[in-house]
């Protein structure tokens, strides 16, 4: 882990720190290749990938009613009931981003312009599976789909060995309202969604996280489904002061170091007590945690730099453009409103990303390797399409006509002021 003062930060340590897409191009080939042979073989393809990558053979690529039924027998009463406390958390909060279905003003007598907004009709929700099971990526994509009402939601997520999906999974699946589900993950599943094959429902828009091959397939089939954005390894950076707490720090980067072996965790404080502290805090509770070896290896992507001002940690937040940002300062406020570029930010000691991950209700689906400069989380926006509206009146058509005239005789588009001329002398 790199533990340094700001001034003796190489360049090359900043920019490793600051630019990490570069594995994206590295799997393309690879990527290419799968979607292609999905493409054209279908169901056969996935059954085929599925083995290779999955180790399962499947005939029934589709969840079955019984298989569903069979995974709610085998949930735990008591986690069925964190898991709704959770799903009805992330619809309220997606329930009140929701816009105003129809908006009009009126700039000017006799002209009306206004927008309305309508769900997508159909959307893939991808579920990662692998080195764990994570059923609240379930609630998390589909949830928000149909609070904004897209009719058909479908999810993929790659069974085990034994050709099962996680019960927990599935429940979540079946709980957030998935309409269909499907036994696929990876590269694989990605194209399932784009191209549809005998059994899986092509989408208008996929989302969800996923490993670099899985975000390279998504930026792969924009000409044929839209995404949500690229997401790849999990990241945090903290923003603190004295005021905070080094144990508190210290498992928040676990937290995000657990995830896999590329994540990246950083700290960025004026307090050298504080980094010198959460440092050993690192070491130690390394030492216990759970999943070790994946830890170990995603903390040599972790760093602690300590900066003489809170301008500096809050220039290098802004040029990390985390993908969880976590403030822990005396005057929260004052950092808070000075952040530009990141996926969900958390305030206070009482705030760790695991909340936003589970049960707070905001999304956990968030873009990752800076490129929150330019997206936005998975929020109720990214499953809706807008269409602006005009409601124009003879007056309002002659109050804007010789503009209208004037503008499109300029650029040589006669027809078009021809059309505004007709109606004005009628």
């Amino acid at each position: 882990m790199l533990y340094k003062h700001l001034s003796d930060v190489t360049e090359e340590e900043m920019d490793k720190l600051l630019n990490r897409t570069g594995e994206l191009m590295d799997v393309a080939e690879t990527v290419s290749s799968i979607l292609k042979d999905v493409q054209e073989k279908g169901d056969d393809g996935l059954r085929e990938y599925t083995k290779k990558f999955d180790r399962a053979d499947i005939q029934d690529i589709e969840v079955t009613s019984e298989e569903i039924e069979e995974a709610m027998e085998l949930v735990d009463a008591e986690l069925l009931r964190h898991l709704k406390i959770a799903a009805e958390n992330i619809r309220n909060f997606h329930t009140a981003q929701l816009p105003q279905k129809t908006w009009f003003i009126e700039p000017s007598p006799g002209i009306k312009l206004g927008q309305m907004a309508n769900p997508l009709a159909s959307v893939g929700a991808y579920v990662p599976g692998g080195r764990a099971s994570y059923p609240s990526t379930a609630l998390m994509t589909i949830i928000p789909a149909k609070v904004a009402g897209v009719k058909s939601v479908v999810m993929c997520t790659p069974p085990g060995p034994d050709g099962k999906i996680n019960p927990l999974t599935l429940v979540a699946g079946k709980v957030a309202g998935a309409d269909h589900i499907y036994k696929v993950g990876g590269v694989q599943a990605i194209a399932a969604m784009a191209y549809g094959t005998e059994t899986v429902l092509s989408v208008d828009k996929i989302v969800g996280p996923g490993n670099v091959f899985v975000t390279v397939a998504k930026m792969m089939v924009r000409d044929k489904a839209e995404i949500d954005f690229p997401a790849g390894p999990s990241e945090v950076l903290i923003i603190a002061d004295e005021s905070a707490d080094a144990g508190m720090i210290a498992s928040d980067i676990l937290a995000q170091a657990e995830h896999d072996p590329k994540s990246v965790s950083v700290l960025v404080t004026t307090s050298s007590e504080l980094a010198e502290q959460t440092n050993d805090e690192v070491k130690k509770q390394a030492d216990a945690a759970v999943r070790k070896e994946i830890v170990d290896s995603s903390l040599e992507n972790a760093a602690i730099i300590v900066t003489d001002t809170m301008d500096e940690c809050i220039e290098i937040s802004n040029g990390f453009a985390p993908e969880h940002l976590e403030i822990m300062v005396n005057d929260e406020d004052s950092v808070l409103e000075r952040i530009e570029n990141a996926g969900s930010i958390f305030v206070g000691n009482y705030a760790p990303v695991a909340a936003g991950d589970y049960a707070s209700g905001t999304n956990h689906v968030l873009p990752t390797a800076g490129y929150p400069k330019i997206y936005s989380g998975l929020n109720i926006h990214h499953f809706l399409k807008y269409s602006t509206i005009q409601k124009i009146t003879k007056e309002g058509l002659s109050s804007i006509g010789d503009t209208i005239i004037s503008l499109a005789e300029k650029e040589g588009l006669q027809a078009h002021a021809d059309s505004v001329k007709l109606r004005l002398n009628d």
